[in-house]
């Protein structure tokens, strides 16, 4: 691994630490996804106190093997209710984003840590540190709602 990203996909070296996010481009805001896969689980939410956990429930889209969404362009045709995460709507996002989340680190101004594929150069290395939900879940089609409670997971960090 290096210590500085592998340019290649022509964006700029280390853009994410001085190019805000609401100034960034489609394809730098894309790329500051680590591919983690947090954020397509399902998550429980306690309406008294407002805290979430995290299942190993994923998204019927999702694939396990990879940690990305295997109809990410056309997933709101099969999934009307996923979020687009967007600068516009971030900090409404901010309390189900994972604390490792790069758009959550760099909203809080704080730095991607060293296993970011950016930093890294290798969509490998979110996987090789043990941050990644690859082979940990189980798919929401066939199971009933009420059974994620059986799933609520730590989150990998």
């Amino acid at each position: 691994m290096t210590d500085d990203p592998i340019d290649r996909d022509g964006l700029p070296p280390r853009f994410w630490e001085t190019k805000p996010l609401g100034r960034m481009t489609r394809h730098e805001w894309e790329a500051l996804c680590d591919g983690c896969g947090k954020c397509c689980l399902n998550k429980l939410e306690d309406e008294d106190t407002g805290e979430v956990e995290l299942t190993r429930v994923a998204c019927r889209l999702f694939d396990d093997a990879t940690c990305r969404c295997a109809r990410y362009e056309t997933r709101h045709r099969f999934v009307p209710e996923c979020i687009t995460l967007s600068v516009n709507n971030i900090e409404k996002s901010l309390y189900w984003l994972p604390e490792t989340c790069a758009y959550k680190l760099l909203w809080n101004g704080q730095p991607l840590y060293d296993w970011h594929p950016l930093i890294s150069g290798t969509a490998q290395s979110v996987h090789d540190a043990g941050v990644s939900m690859q082979h940990r879940t189980v798919s929401e089609s066939g199971l009933h709602e009420d059974e994620w409670e059986d799933h609520v997971i730590e989150e990998p960090t």
